[in-house]
């Protein structure tokens, strides 16, 4: 009976390190942003497990306010295969006359490109950058 136990004990372990139990979530977004105002320059990658990382540094929790507002932002952006979003489309807007920041930012299912000053921008571009400013400031510390 031991054995059985033994043995069923090492099969539940074999499957959680199969299915990645304990590993990092996956990424719902990576963002890169440029300008031509000082700080403007950013890399940011949010996870799916409550976590942000700025320009390559620290990983950060972010407030479950802050992920829902991620998670969500990355479900417009992605939509599904019904209805796409802009990054399946690989939506890509050219930049208006007064552009101070430019965004990239790739999905899992495609990416997307736009600059504040591009028209029209669909509203999960604005919630994007509104995400991005508050990240960069208020959970990596950066100025912009």
């Amino acid at each position: 009976m031991k054995r059985l136990l033994w043995a069923l004990t090492l099969a539940a372990l074999a499957v959680a390190a199969v299915a990645g139990c304990g590993g990092p979530s996956a990424d719902l977004y990576v963002l890169e942003r440029s300008g031509s105002t000082p700080g403007a320059k950013l890399t940011m990658v949010v996870g799916d497990g409550g976590t942000v990382r700025c320009n390559g540094g620290k990983e950060y929790e972010i407030s479950s306010a802050q992920l829902i507002d991620a998670r969500a932002i990355a479900g417009d952006l992605n939509g599904d295969e019904e209805e796409p979003g802009p990054a399946r489309e690989t939506l890509n807007l050219a930049p208006g006359k007064y552009t101070i920041l430019r965004y990239n930012v790739r999905t899992e299912f495609g990416t997307v490109a736009f600059s504040d000053s591009s028209r029209p921008q669909p509203p999960v571009f604005f919630a994007l950058a509104k995400l991005t400013r508050d990240l960069a400031k208020n959970v990596c510390g950066l100025p912009r």
